[in-house]
């Protein structure tokens, strides 16, 4: 398969990053910084649609004209009581921030947008919900370095799977990237992820021959 990539990605993650290669989108990693501050008034939902847009044109901005290769950006916000949860300053504010979410329900709303010349973004709202967590546990889980750079300071896709009792959602959004809606979009793009597959079954001769995430 040619290894040139499919698509640009807004992002430091190497989380969005796995996710993009699960299904078999190449990528190269663009990390722009933007301005995360919520405005006054701005809903969860407009808040992570233009962060993940923001994102996507900074990447742009960093490309020559020419460059046909749409630039993805992506947001994941946790919300409860309305309130964003980003990613913790310390481990009292993820100890607190878990005990916030502890035995009750959660929101994540996980934009992701893409840019060449037009754009588009789509949003996937997912629903969890956590069993009671004492405070012990909370310092515990910080001590496993997890929460750190996670916002609402756990990863659904590690340790605190343990604190999940239900999940109405995307699996993958609430990790910081929806699949569904991303192939979505790099299908209105020009990327099709199914051909993709039927491109690397050719060229590897079969789909024995795939890579293990396959």
């Amino acid at each position: 398969m040619d290894a040139s990539p499919h698509i640009y990605l807004a992002s430091r993650s190497p989380r969005r990053q796995a996710l993009l290669t699960r299904i078999g989108i190449t990528c190269t990693l663009l990390p722009a910084g933007v301005d995360e501050s919520r405005l006054s008034g701005e809903s969860a939902d407009e808040y992570v649609r233009r962060l993940a847009l923001e994102k996507a044109r900074a990447g742009r901005s960093l490309l020559a004209a020419a460059d046909p290769c749409p630039v993805l950006g992506a947001d994941t916000a946790v919300i409860v009581d309305d309130k964003i949860l980003g990613k913790p300053r310390d481990r009292d504010d993820a100890i607190d921030m878990l005990q916030l979410l502890s035995g009750r329900s959660h929101l994540v709303l996980s934009a992701v947008a893409l840019v060449a010349g037009r754009e588009a973004v789509r949003v996937s709202a997912s629903s969890v919900t956590f069993r009671t967590i004492t405070r012990a546990q909370s310092a515990a889980y910080w001590e496993t370095g997890e929460p750190r750079d996670k916002a609402g300071g756990y990863a659904i896709q590690g340790r605190a799977a343990v604190f999940v009792t239900r999940l109405e959602g995307s699996y993958s959004g609430v990790m910081g990237l929806p699949l569904y809606e991303t192939a979505e979009l790099l299908q209105g793009f020009g990327v099709d992820v199914l051909q993709l597959r039927s491109e690397m079954a050719a060229t590897a001769g079969g789909t024995d021959n795939l890579p293990r995430e396959w």
